[in-house]
């Protein structure tokens, strides 16, 4: 049975090395458990002994967008949760205990041919277990990320899923606001715009526009700011050295989603920034589980002259969409 599963083992590497995406283990800063993902145009990398976590994407050879935590890396097995750095998916609403669960154990990876699939055990702690699967596409910078949380208790629980990406220091994030109209045309409320007790607008890593939220990342500041707001069309950009690095989601009704009807929240300090999408409040069921799908994309040449709506629109448009 051992021979038969590592024949099966090598044969589906085989399978994704001879395909136009290819999926091979490396030793990643220390975590000798690692898969790199690559198009040959872009790549993600997955470690297998923490997490679930994906540590690193950017173009290949090029930079990586996401956050490190260098005297993290390549460590596990610690008492407590580690920020690490990198993409990690949670339960929302925030909670100081099961929010904050450890993910510091080796997870399952299952290699396919567009990708991986990565899962933890069962959490000791919330008897929760989360995966994170990774489909790049053939070509181009496209790749869909899907998140599932499982509920292996014995009796249900309401949550919402929560998709975090931690980015690197010294870009600025951006996001949108639903349609904006004209009064008296449009009277009723379109969105929430959250805050919580830290936030602080007078903040000037803050930037409002008409049509835009955006937050810079400065690293000489560790004041903590976050907010959130809903978007029908949940989208969210961080822009580093002339790179961008964007994803979508699809959300549900504003009323259903936590944290006052957040689709989207985002944080910062002077360690990193936080692009966030969140799911609808979900009910779920022992040994049921909840799904939240990202698309996540790169872009270059993405080099706005100056943060106002019509720059933001010329540059960021074609990218998102109308």
């Amino acid at each position: 049975m051992r021979v038969l599963r590592l024949l099966a083992a090598a044969a589906a590497m085989s399978i994704a090395a001879g395909a136009a995406v290819k999926v091979e283990k490396v030793n990643y800063k220390g975590w000798p458990n690692s898969y790199r993902v690559s198009n040959g145009e872009v790549e993600i990398v997955v470690t297998g002994d923490v997490g679930p976590r994906i540590m690193h994407f950017g173009f290949t050879g090029g930079q990586n967008l996401l956050k490190e935590f260098p005297e993290q890396l390549g460590k596990k097995g610690e008492a407590q949760f580690q920020l690490r750095g990198g993409h990690r998916v949670w339960k929302a609403p925030e909670d100081p205990v099961a929010t904050w669960a450890p993910d510091n154990v080796a997870v399952q990876v299952s290699i396919n041919k567009s990708g991986l699939v990565a899962r933890e055990p069962v959490e000791p702690l919330t008897n929760l277990q989360k995966e994170i699967a990774v489909e790049m596409a053939e070509t181009g910078t496209r790749v869909t990320v899907t998140h599932r949380i499982y509920n292996k208790g014995l009796f249900p629980l309401e949550f919402a899923p929560w998709a975090l990406t931690m980015m690197a220091q010294g870009g600025v994030a951006v996001t949108g606001f639903p349609p904006r109209g004209k009064h008296p045309q449009v009277l009723e409320a379109t969105n929430p715009l959250v805050m919580w007790a830290y936030t602080d607008l007078s903040d000037k890593r803050w930037v409002f526009t008409k049509k835009y939220l955006l937050l810079k990342q400065d690293p000489k500041n560790n004041e903590p700011q976050k907010l959130g707001m809903h978007n029908p069309r949940t989208w969210a950009g961080y822009m580093l050295n002339g790179e961008m690095f964007l994803k979508k989601f699809k959300p549900g009704a504003a009323e259903t989603h936590p944290d006052f009807g957040c689709s989207f929240e985002t944080f910062t300090n002077a360690d990193f920034l936080e692009i966030e999408t969140l799911g609808p409040m979900t009910k779920v069921a022992p040994q049921g589980s909840v799904t939240h799908v990202e698309q996540w994309s790169l872009h270059k040449n993405v080099k706005p002259a100056s943060l106002t709506d019509a720059e933001l629109d010329r540059v960021l448009l074609p990218l998102i969409g109308n």
